[in-house]
């Protein structure tokens, strides 16, 4: 353990009242605790332009300063005192802070977010961020999404721009067969997949219920209501809700309103601009005019029905050599454009020892670029779009180009009342989006829909999402797209791709999540194991 040789000396007194807010007084790395978000965004601002100490900067210039209401801010007993706190000591903050105006300060502070019974569409437009906030959403494959609320009606958007006599009697069907369907599919599954020897009744349940809820989640409409949570900085939220306050759904521009106002409680400083007249504002009736602008230069056609399709549409014939040259040149004194190598040697030399996906693979790989359009259903959509380090848009969700029918339901016999389910909706998407537009004839639609996006990705990214999306236990719609993903990569360059050993391009396990439900059982085991 190293030690520190720069730890001001604290008086006995001095280190009785730090220690509340620190994981150690007396070595170099440290973590801070039972601070306010405004006060760890405020402190470490004003850490950038000392020669103090962190601990001692909290000291001398927070809790010993009278003006920064700290006492109050960090002991209030209440909620209702500690938001009266943070108010009164935004002034003081709010100084420390306009000193630093760089905006990279308001990603020293973050806040965790809570936002229930909002629509998967509007789930979608929150967890569009790429940097700067983690979002964790209620899964399709272990929920049932056929409870009930308190008043009794199924859990879907209902709002005033969606008043229209089909959009309720459509979702209520969607619901109904939903729900009607789970217990005979469960019990059809666990017929087909019985308990094998050894299996606990913990893991078996769990796989069997995983696969029914898997082969039904495309009934569900986008209007569904979910639940997620959101962990991020201020600057990053800062921009969320200015870009949900320009989103084209009333519903996304409510939880903007509704974002500022809880994140205005606990990181206030950093959140103020989001909606104000000088910054937030017009940023956002910016986006409005872009978005409306862009929309009538964009070409239409007549949309027909299409098939699940992953197409690589650009690559860069010299990759290799780029990713070679970017390989060697943190270790040499030449130019970028001046490395050379042989290809094998160097790429086996940066990736021949990777022993698990875990190894990242380095930089270099960035400067291949690829380009890929894909269509596939919506719910593949959904679990794919949870990957950061690319680019990626979508068309709006619609009902023209066709949707999947799971092939475990035919297995079954079960699949007419999901077919009729989804193309009853199809109708009601149609009449929808006539009279109310194609934006909010979206909540309509069922997962099963096919969508058009794009995926701009480097092959460093290509290796995680193939690696970690064809694993036995991915739901097989979007383990196909990963895997047809690499066989693009694979044609075009067979040397690159060669590394990417934990690519599973095998045949599905019909029970997907049998195998991971028996390591978690392990691992349980091993921790009572440990208790005891």
């Amino acid at each position: 353990m190293r030690e520190n040789t720069n730890v001001a000396a604290f008086t006995e007194a001095e280190a009785a009242l730090l220690g509340r807010y620190f994981t150690n007084l007396d070595r170099p790395v440290f973590a801070l605790r039972n601070l306010p978000e405004v006060v760890k965004g405020a402190l470490f601002s004003r850490y950038s332009r000392t020669e103090k100490t962190l601990r001692r900067v909290l000291l001398d210039e927070f809790i010993n300063e009278p003006d920064s209401g700290f006492d109050r801010l960090a002991t209030a007993p209440a909620a209702d005192d500690d938001m009266v706190a943070v108010r009164r000591a935004e002034e003081f903050y709010e100084r420390v802070l306009v000193g630093y105006g760089d905006d990279s300060v308001a990603e020293l502070a973050g806040a965790h977010v809570a936002v229930e019974q909002v629509s998967t569409l509007a789930a979608k437009a929150l967890e569009d961020s790429r940097i700067g906030i983690s979002p964790l959403e209620k899964s399709t494959r272990y929920v049932r999404f056929d409870r009930a609320g308190p008043d009794g009606r199924f859990l879907y958007h209902r709002g005033a721009e969606l008043s229209h006599p089909d959009y309720e009697r459509s979702a209520d069907a969607l619901f109904g067969v939903y729900s009607r369907l789970v217990e005979p599919v469960t019990n059809a599954i666990r017929q087909k997949f019985p308990q094998e020897e050894g299996e606990t009744d913990r893991a078996w349940k769990s796989s069997t219920r995983a696969k029914a809820l898997d082969l039904l989640r495309g009934l569900l409409p986008a209007g569904t209501l979910t639940n997620l949570g959101l962990f991020g900085n201020g600057r990053s939220f800062e921009y969320l809700i200015t870009k949900m306050a320009a989103h084209e759904l009333p519903e996304c521009q409510e939880l903007a309103t509704d974002l500022h106002r809880e994140l205005s409680l606990v990181i206030p400083s950093f959140v103020r601009r989001a909606l104000d007249d000088r910054y937030g504002k017009p940023s956002a009736e910016r986006m409005v005019r872009v978005r409306e602008t862009t929309a009538r230069m964009a070409r239409h056609t007549t949309p027909v029905s299409a098939p699940p399709s992953v197409r690589l549409l650009e690559y860069d014939p010299d990759a290799e050599r780029k990713v070679v040259a970017a390989a060697l040149f943190p270790y040499s004194d030449a130019s970028l454009e001046d490395q050379g190598g042989d290809p094998a040697t160097v790429l086996e030399a940066v990736l021949g020892e990777r022993a698990n996906r875990r190894q990242r693979a380095p930089r270099a790989l960035e400067h291949a670029q690829y380009t890929f359009e894909i269509t596939a259903n919506f719910a593949a959509y959904r679990d794919l779009h949870r990957h950061r380090m690319l680019t990626q848009e979508r068309q709006h969700l619609g009902t023209s180009l066709g949707f999947d029918t799971p092939p475990g339901l035919r297995e079954l016999g079960l699949a007419a009342d999901f077919e009729r389910a989804v193309e009853a909706a199809a109708t009601t998407h149609r009449n929808l989006e006539r009279e109310l537009g194609a934006a909010l004839a979206q909540y309509i639609v069922p997962l099963a829909f096919h969508v058009r996006w794009y995926f701009r990705v480097s092959l460093r990214e290509v290796y995680h999402l193939c690696e970690l999306r064809t694993t036995p236990q991915g739901h097989p719609d979007y383990r196909w797209v990963a895997q047809q993903m690499f066989l693009r990569v694979q044609e075009v360059h067979p040397r690159l791709a060669a590394y990417a050993r934990f690519v599973d391009m095998g045949e599905r396990d019909e029970l997907e999540r049998r195998e991971s439900e028996r390591r978690i059982d392990e691992k349980l085991s091993a921790l009572d194991r440990r208790v005891r």
